[in-house]
């Protein structure tokens, strides 16, 4: 039978080229000149670490920029609260979004029933796999799930015959 994966993976080789990127661009613009300003990746988590609130702003931006210039979506960013940090400085952590959570695996699977294809959906850890007996099936699946309002970037991986 026809099936396919719904995953949400993020490449993190791309993830710390754009960092990079970052790092030499505040390096060399005039706005930051002086400045005490660092991106850091460990694990899932991106902390930005600024002067002030506005150029903890910019540095939002140029993350944006760059992972979309690098092919990363930025909707995987996840930008918790501000914090302070030591000597008047800004402190934020970014949790990448990798994996397809419990909740919103069950919205994909009520969201596919509700819409009476003839496709079966299961978890299978962080992933959903989607079985049919036609083609034209997953693709409507696939269509239907393209359409749904989801905060989170998704890829459609695995398509077997």
């Amino acid at each position: 039978m026809p099936s396919f994966d719904i995953v949400s993976r993020l490449d993190l080789a791309e993830v710390d080229n754009a960092l990079a990127g970052i790092t030499r661009e505040i390096g060399t613009r005039f706005d930051f000149k002086g400045s005490k300003c660092t991106v850091e990746r460990q694990e899932g988590l991106v902390t930005l670490l600024a002067d002030d609130e506005l150029k903890l702003k910019q540095m939002h931006e140029l993350l944006k920029v760059h992972l979309t210039r690098r092919k990363v979506d930025p909707a995987a960013l996840d930008f918790k609260p501000p914090e302070k940090a030591s000597g008047n400085r800004v402190r934020q952590t970014i949790v990448l979004r990798q994996g397809v959570d419990a909740n919103l695996a069950r919205q994909l699977i009520r969201e596919i029933k509700d819409s009476k294809l003839k496709v079966q959906v299961s978890i299978q850890g962080d992933e959903l796999r989607v079985t049919g007996k036609k083609r034209d099936d997953l693709q409507a699946a696939i269509a239907l799930v393209r359409g749904l309002k989801i905060e989170q970037p998704l890829q459609y991986l695995n398509f077997r015959e």
